[in-house]
């Protein structure tokens, strides 16, 4: 997937959209997102920041920039920022959270049930200190509730997304997977449904798109289903062409918070597939839903939503990014800030 996807996607469309009443200014390390947030008129500060620049060097990055800055509010993204923040910021600002990537099931992130035990323990810690905290999906913020003992009401606040012009949609059986190539997605359980529906509809295509480490795992299991006139795994694609020449995007992902590829499909018309786990069932209706578990399930819906177009899932009522972008100005004046 791009550099430019989940978290920094959602940045991008707050920076684009504009918070109601707050200037935004967004701290971010060098690379791909400081360069798009430029390109629509952000105003944008190039540090040291995140996990690749360690923890000392994020922690007096961030608060040099408040120093500079002085803002009313700093808003962090992910575990990492939300524990610098919580070092680097001193009273005064008011710290909000919004929790992107949470699991139900910890090892979905965390490998070792003693690395899960000492981030629950520093995520709860770091909570203490912040002022308000939002979820993208009531999944997510029931998640962090259960996890993290939040003393604050956790703030529900999906991401938006605005309707597209798409051109009408047939019926068709391509089928598109957009999602890093690792255990978590559960591409081989995707394989395994998609080998069930191509028995019976021998023209259905599959496209895993995404690098990955299980990549030569998912090419081996490919070919000993006798798949690979059918399967194509090309890496790196652009997510918005791809869609538009894909009938069906498939997603069985251990959890998911609030899917923008799902969000995105939704949107342009396409039949969708996914694991009913998460925020997946906030945005979809039970017939996109399945058991990652059963290939024969995951078939017939793949089949279902590629050949019926009556049952393509709609975001009636879902949030517009500007309504987002309300929400979170809302959250910041619940913090008492002036």
């Amino acid at each position: 997937m791009s550099d430019l996807a989940g978290v920094a996607r959602h940045v991008l469309d707050v920076a684009r959209a504009g918070i109601p009443g707050w200037r935004l200014v967004v701290v971010a390390p060098p690379g791909a997102l400081p360069t798009r947030l430029r390109e629509v008129g952000a105003e944008v500060r190039e540090a040291p920041l995140g996990p690749d620049h360690g923890l000392r060097s994020s922690v007096a990055a961030l608060r040099e920039a408040v120093r500079d800055v002085r803002p009313a509010v700093v808003h962090s993204h992910l575990a990492h920022a939300d524990i610098v923040a919580a070092l680097a910021v001193g009273r005064g600002p008011r710290l909000v959270t919004t929790e992107h990537g949470i699991a139900r099931d910890d090892l979905v992130y965390h490998r070792s049930s003693t690395r899960t035990r000492v981030m629950a323990a520093a995520h709860t810690a770091r909570l203490r200190r912040f002022h308000a905290a939002i979820a993208v999906s009531r999944a997510t913020a029931e998640a962090m509730a259960d996890k993290w003992r939040t003393r604050r009401e956790v703030v529900v606040v999906p991401n938006g997304v605005d309707p597209v012009t798409a051109p009408p949609r047939a019926p068709g059986l391509r089928i598109l997977s957009l999602a890093r190539l690792s255990p978590e997605k559960r591409l081989p359980a995707l394989l395994d449904g998609f080998a069930a529906l191509h028995a019976t509809h021998p023209d259905a295509r599959l496209t895993l798109a995404g690098v990955g480490p299980e990549e030569p795992v998912l090419r081996a299991r490919v070919e000993r289903l006798g798949l690979g006139a059918a399967v194509s795994l090309p890496g790196f694609v652009d997510p918005e062409p791809a869609m538009a020449e894909h009938d069906v995007l498939a997603m069985l992902s251990v959890w998911e918070n609030c899917s923008y590829a799902l969000l995105d499909a939704a949107t342009r018309g396409m039949g969708v597939v996914a694991s009913a786990v998460g925020g997946n069932p906030e945005i979809l209706p039970p017939t996109s839903l399945v058991d990652a578990e059963e290939p024969d399930a995951v078939a017939a819906a793949l089949a279902g939503q590629g050949l019926d177009l009556t049952t393509r899932p709609a975001l009636e009522g879902w949030p517009s990014v500007a309504d987002m972008c309300e929400r979170i100005a809302a959250t910041y004046a619940s913090t008492g800030v002036r």
